[in-house]
């Protein structure tokens, strides 16, 4: 007998030739309560979305980094949606199983990209050691990736989703606004900004047109950080069996979604530093009434997959919380995690690869972060895990040992 996959009903669909404000269906790219649901579904219904990467197609298939150093962040994120669920009311919690993500079939899709950021637009978690752009290409095969841009490379990705949560409500939208710009307050001219305004320039809401789309652009929330409905949380293990729980905010719930990931490391430190992708991804979604009282919830909770490479083999860098002049900080896993970061990047080098390739590699690949520990005063200790399985070349310390063998002087 033979078995033919279930062909989901595709509810959001791009035009990869396109421009995001050119598409037959908008979508949207700040979050704002009044973007109206492109479609609605009942609960227990099975669907498909197409997603474009987050820059709208800004990044080319090429080896030249001039691409991620003028991105316009005006532009992204670029969401698929927003989706609307029949019944579901602020306060409830909306079940969202994601049953398959991955790039489009193709010779001409089946590729991604990671970028380290320059400082002046954005940056990263280590811009004040790497403030230039660079951008690696990456090449998907089946569960693999490959990059001529990053030698003796090879690893199992874990397709996600970097962005997806719900509408956020007048009055929770109206939160964000005030503490981010009460944050961008104490320094406004810093670079990177500490946060992102809303901003009514290249908006996206929608179908939203005229006075009300000027009213909502200009108060809407830009969708780099994640908040309280979910956004980008950019979890590495979000993929094929995983659940999220995401709290309502608005009738509806209004699920919207983006920035397909191949792969990502834990922190996705370069900011740009998964492997961006244009994909699809399959969705089943359910509701528990009620379900934010019942269950306490702030922010949403996250059920992860069974499925993970198995990679056993690691590497694992220490950091602790004494920044870069040799001061001591309590307790602080921003600086902890910093070093740990680096001191991979220091050893990645007597590897053979550049900082960049290095910096890139974490950003990519399936590494893990960890707070190992977080109550032993003054040092944090964050820890970096490092699978070896990943190089097509030893990168142990002990590849440069003369022997590894002990040698035991026999008695007389």
């Amino acid at each position: 007998m033979t078995t033919v996959a279930m062909r989901h009903e595709t509810l959001f669909k791009v035009d990869l030739s396109r421009p995001w404000s050119q598409q037959q269906v908008l979508g949207h790219n700040r979050w704002h309560p009044d973007i109206p649901p492109v479609t609605s579904v009942n609960p227990g219904t099975t669907f498909r979305m197409e997603c474009k990467d987050w820059t709208d197609g800004q990044i080319q298939n090429n080896d030249s980094a001039n691409d991620v150093r003028d991105l316009d962040l005006s532009v992204c994120h670029v969401l698929s949606g927003p989706i609307a669920v029949n019944g579901a009311e602020p306060g409830d919690v909306l079940v969202v199983d994601i049953l398959d993500v991955g790039p489009f079939p193709g010779p001409n899709t089946e590729w991604g990209y990671t970028g380290i950021f320059a400082r002046a637009n954005g940056g990263g978690f280590l811009t004040d050691r790497f403030p230039d752009a660079h951008k690696a290409i990456w090449d998907l095969e089946g569960v693999y990736a490959t990059s001529r841009h990053v030698p003796h490379v090879r690893f199992v990705g874990i397709p996600h989703p970097g962005l997806i949560g719900c509408a956020p409500s007048h009055d929770l939208l109206a939160r964000w606004n005030v503490r981010e710009g009460d944050l961008i307050a104490t320094d406004r001219d810093r670079v990177p900004p500490l946060a992102l305004p809303p901003l009514e320039h290249n908006a996206i809401m929608g179908s939203l047109q005229g006075d009300t789309y000027q009213r909502a652009a200009r108060e809407a929330a830009r969708t780099i950080p994640p908040r309280e409905n979910g956004g980008n949380c950019d979890i590495k293990n979000l993929t094929r069996g995983s659940r999220a729980y995401f709290p309502v905010f608005v009738k509806g719930a209004n699920l919207s979604l983006g920035d397909l990931h191949f792969s990502q490391g834990d922190g996705e430190i370069t900011f740009c530093g998964a492997i961006e992708m244009a994909g699809f991804i399959d969705l089943h979604v359910d509701l528990i009434k009620d379900g934010v009282y019942r269950y306490k919830m702030n922010n949403p909770i996250f059920k992860t997959s069974p499925l993970e490479p198995r990679y056993s083999n690691f590497l694992v860098f220490e950091g602790i919380s004494v920044n870069e002049l040799g001061e001591q900080r309590y307790l602080d896993a921003h600086i902890a995690y910093k070093n740990a970061c680096l001191n991979a990047i220091e050893y990645l080098r007597t590897c053979g690869y550049t900082a960049e390739q290095a910096y890139i590699i974490l950003g990519a690949a399936p590494i893990e972060g960890r707070v190992s520990g977080i109550v032993d005063i003054p040092n944090a200790c964050c820890t970096l895990y490092l699978p070896a399985e990943i190089f097509q070349q030893d990168v142990e310390p002990m590849r440069h040992s003369v022997s590894s063998q002990v040698q035991v002087a026999a008695s007389s």
